[in-house]
């Protein structure tokens, strides 16, 4: 395509990818263009770097992602509690939960804790309600220490599906924030170079957002950075108890406390902590939302998973999860990955060519500027069987795993893929699981709830074809128009728009499923 005088050439293929990603990656790179959009939020973290900048924050932040530090439940065990208490609390007034809400607070929650050491407390803020509820009733409390650990600046909430409280929490601010940045930055590239300027000629769409997003990860950085100098001054007494003490304090080191023994540079910190914040927050709660989504729309997949976590975990919520029996719920695996095929989370990206290169094709092409999409990919029939777009964990055990993902295992890249695969997908799988170990625990049955949706986030719209076999006969039996009740939104990462929306049977306590 010739868009605006550029030359972009889109491609779903995955041998194209495969070299964009691996076998060609040095001549690939995030370029110019992409920086210079998304530089007002990114900065120059690992997400918006190239060459030796890049390499330098790979090389800071993989030590970090041991194993030890990624499969530490206690954490995600004591948010999880939370969220839980939160849903049931909810559900029990007799409303839907907003469960891509409720997983955005879970994550911001667990990613912050994980990274920074100091937690917001998004899930003690009261969850929404759904659009139909006339006025909204009195919200649960929020954490008391809430107030203390975010800064003070506001700004007024720009985007919202669903009633909240009348006061905005500092909490409630950041999050806004930390989401309108993205949305702005995402246009940016969409919009392209020659126009977005002009969308920003008066004022820089992003400014707002960050002071208050920036404003918080700045105070943390600087209080790591101060940190780091007494321990220095500690060493250099050299004052044995002071010294133990110090020890046993580094067992509970944080991303940040290890970035700051790499670097001294606060502008490197705040942009490297903020693009892991992004990573670690929006990709794994949506991934959960689009989980729960697709296990409400079928059940009888549900009642398979239920079966091997009660069977191979139980059902006492307050049994320690062990890493190893996580890691034996084969059918837990395949539903996360079935669910990331058919809803990547990035599902499309973009790079620019250094040189000129020849791709395989009929038709060879020289391409300044590339896009591809893995969620495009991940749903072709010649790749993946006649039943791509159907949601079927099976694929992912049975005789189509070696026989699609086994002959080129990039036909499935949720994760990317070659020297910028994600460092923390192992993290991502085990928060996931664990939460889903929890939910499952928890609840016998999930219901998707689409009228609790504000009407213009519904899907199918009414343009689309209204009645299933109208839309099937339309756009073919497989395809997600004639199944899907939600509608996608796309910033830097794919969430779902207007939410979503379940209702939720509580489980019995105590029972178990025979061996």
């Amino acid at each position: 395509m010739r868009v605006l005088w550029t030359d972009l050439l889109f491609t779903s293929n995955p041998e194209h990818i495969q070299r964009i990603l691996a076998t060609d990656f040095g001549n690939y790179v995030k370029g110019e263009r992409f920086q210079q959009a998304m530089g007002s939020v990114l900065g120059v973290g690992v997400f918006n770097s190239d060459g030796d900048m890049w390499k330098f924050h790979r090389s800071m932040t993989r030590p970090f992602f041991t194993r030890d530090r990624i499969t530490h439940f206690e954490l995600f065990d004591r948010h999880a509690l939370i969220c839980i208490q939160q849903m049931k609390k909810r559900l029990e007034e007799g409303y839907p939960v907003d469960f891509q809400d409720l997983m955005g607070r879970f994550t911001l929650d667990a990613a912050t804790e994980f990274l920074f050491g100091t937690c917001f407390h998004c899930l003690e803020d009261g969850l929404p309600y759904p659009y139909y509820v006339p006025t909204t009733p009195s919200p649960s409390s929020s954490s008391p220490s809430t107030s203390s650990i975010l800064p003070t600046t506001t700004t007024t909430p720009t985007t919202t599906s669903t009633n909240t409280t009348n006061q905005t929490t500092n909490a409630q601010n950041f999050t806004t924030s930390f989401l309108l940045s993205q949305e702005v930055i995402s246009d940016r590239e969409r919009l392209g170079p020659l126009v977005w300027p002009l969308m920003e000629m008066w004022k820089d769409k992003t400014k707002e957002p960050m002071d208050v997003v920036g404003g918080w990860i700045e105070r943390i950085v600087r209080e790591a950075l101060e940190r780091r100098k007494e321990k220095k001054i500690i060493k250099g007494r050299g004052e044995r108890e002071e010294e133990e003490k110090m020890r046993e304090e580094e067992e509970g080191e944080t991303l940040l406390d290890h970035l700051v023994e790499m670097t001294d540079d606060p502008t490197v910190l705040r942009d490297e902590t903020l693009n892991i914040m992004i990573a670690g927050r929006d990709t794994t709660a949506a991934t959960l939302s689009f989980v729960i989504y697709s296990l409400a729309k079928h059940p009888e997949v549900y009642r398979t998973l239920r079966e091997e976590i009660l069977r191979m975990i139980g059902s006492d919520t307050k049994k320690p999860l062990i890493y190893e029996q996580v890691k034996e719920c084969k059918y837990l695996r395949a539903v996360i990955n079935e669910t990331l095929r058919l809803f990547p989370v990035v599902p499309f990206n973009i790079r620019e060519s250094i040189h000129e290169t020849t791709w395989p094709s009929p038709d060879p092409t020289k391409e300044p500027l590339t896009a591809y999409s893995v969620f495009m990919m991940h749903r072709r029939p010649d790749l993946w069987g006649p039943d791509a777009e159907e949601f079927d964990p099976n694929r992912f055990l049975d005789h189509r795993l070696k026989e699609c993902v086994g002959k080129n295992p990039f036909i499935f890249l949720p994760f990317n893929a070659g020297p910028r695969i994600c460092l923390g997908q192992q993290f991502a799988y085990n928060e996931m699981s664990f939460m889903l170990i929890r939910l499952v625990q928890h609840f016998e049955s999930f219901e998707f709830c689409a009228d609790a949706c504000e009407p213009e986030f519904r899907a199918p719209r009414k343009e689309w074809v209204s009645s299933p076999e109208e839309r099937a006969k339309t756009f073919g039996a497989g395809h997600r128009k004639s199944v899907d009740e939600i509608f996608p939104k796309l910033t830097l990462t794919m969430s779902v728009a207007g939410g979503v929306w379940i209702n939720a049977k509580e489980a019995q306590v105590g029972v178990e499923i025979e061996t």
